[in-house]
């Protein structure tokens, strides 16, 4: 049950609660047809099925539990958030992070349990729903303001605001169908953006667009964090995580895990099942990530020049970041990189198969592609990585730079310095590079006064 109650409701007990979450739990059933009546056809089609099967009662009932196995996509889950938090939600995919928000935010209702929301709350679950093709950016800056709750007073007063944010003004009275997937993005945030809830519920926003465009989504996130409004946050970027949060809550399995200080949350989460996440392989193309036109098949860390997966390798040595794919479909053009992030989710850098990003020329890079199995190895240099822990985000998509495929976080590995005698005396960081110096003893030295 979700419960909606404004600030000014009485609660005694809880007057700093802004939401309160108790054994909250969706089931649901795989495979089946959910019943939906939401139109006349709806009605019609599940009434004629009901009456059918009534009408032929030597048709053998189907067991549902055995035909339709359950799955929890979140298990009793707890806690509150008090009003001015800025409350992170992490964790791998399937772990039940956008259920919960979904249910938050009343798209869907729950199985068990309870929700209360204390205040007027607002959502960002999927940048542009609700936009009309066939309608200008304007016309939808209104309907998609008016679908997330805002009144025309508010758009009307905001419009030259939303228009500068998303920077497509001399474009505000053309058609949507004739925008670019980034300028579809950028008004889409930009109305969602300047609503002023109370409650702001965020689901992985800032994972489109280009980066810039992100930078300025993480801005404009900030304003509103310290504006001192609630904000739930649902991101694969530990960085924004952590430079947005105080605390952050774990999900693994649909439960909750952890639930704490965001640093020490974040470390938990990047630590889960550290033993096995070197080697990531689909057996099946169906089942693996991707789209109808290229699908992941595997992801491994391997030690360079030796081929063999590895999951602590000495600074010293070369490390290969393999993945394999099959393209689905003839003449696609593609890209493939990868993003490492160092403890904490702290990136250490992006690489892209581009000549602009690599230091060599790969031949495959925006070329049309003919179907098949493809290998693409980014190799990591000895002595550029610093002891430690580290994750790869596996980066797949057509050129120019669009996102298909966004498998975060899918392997990692250790690092460790294995006969560095000045090792103990490294401050920390990201890398330590092994950089040529040279000391010259010369009278130039000698004669400075």
């Amino acid at each position: 049950m979700i419960r909606r109650i404004g600030f000014g409701a009485e609660n005694p007990d809880t007057s700093d609660v802004a939401v309160r979450v108790e054994s909250l739990s969706k089931r649901y059933r795989v495979g089946a047809l959910h019943r939906r009546h939401d139109t006349l056809r709806d009605h019609i089609a599940y009434s004629f099925g009901t009456t059918l099967n009534r009408l032929l009662p030597w048709r053998p009932k189907e067991d549902d539990s055995v035909s339709h196995p359950t799955i929890w996509a979140i298990k009793d889950v707890s806690f509150e958030v008090n009003r001015g938090e800025v409350v992170g939600f992490i964790g791998r995919n399937g772990a039940g992070k956008s259920t919960l928000l979904k249910i938050l935010s009343r798209v869907t209702k729950p199985t068990l349990g309870r929700a209360e929301i204390y205040g007027d709350s607002s959502s960002l679950l999927e940048v542009g729903t609700g936009f009309n093709q066939e309608l200008t950016g304007r016309e939808n800056t209104y309907l998609n303001g008016a679908i997330l709750g805002m009144k025309k007073s508010e758009i009307d007063q905001k419009f030259d605001d939303i228009v500068e944010f998303a920077e497509i003004g001399k474009f505000i009275d053309t058609p949507v169908k004739r925008y670019s997937s980034g300028m579809s993005v950028r008004l889409a945030f930009a109305v969602a953006a300047h609503m002023d809830p109370e409650i702001l519920i965020v689901d992985e926003v800032l994972a489109v667009g280009d980066y810039r465009f992100q930078e300025k989504c993480l801005g404009k996130m900030e304003d509103i964090s310290s504006e001192g409004r609630t904000v739930l946050f649902v991101s694969h970027n530990m960085a924004s995580i952590s430079h947005l949060c105080d605390r952050a809550i774990l999900l693994d399995g649909g439960r909750v895990v952890s639930d704490g200080p965001v640093s020490g949350v974040i470390e938990e989460y990047l630590n889960l099942d550290s033993s096995n996440r070197s080697e990531m392989h689909w057996t099946s193309v169906e089942d693996a990530p991707g789209t109808d036109e290229v699908r992941l098949r595997s992801v491994r860390v391997l030690q360079g020049g030796q081929g063999n997966v590895i999951s602590e390798i000495s600074t010293d040595k070369e490390i290969e970041i393999e993945i394999r794919f099959v393209v689905l479909r003839e003449g696609v053009r593609l890209y493939t990189g990868i993003v490492l992030d160092g403890m904490m989710g702290v990136p250490a850098f992006l690489s892209i198969n581009s000549p602009a990003l690599s230091s060599n020329r790969d031949k495959w890079y925006g070329r049309p592609r003919p179907c098949g199995e493809y290998v693409a190895v980014c190799r990591i240099p000895a002595n550029y990585l610093n002891q430690g822990r580290y994750s790869v985000t596996v980066l797949l998509g057509r050129v120019p730079l669009d996102q298909t495929i966004y498998e975060e976080n899918i392997v990692s590995f250790n690092t460790v310095i294995t006969d560095d005698p000045d090792a103990n005396y490294y401050p920390g960081g990201i890398v330590r590079p092994k950089m040529f110096w040279e000391t010259q003893l010369g009278d130039s030295i000698n004669n400075v006064s």
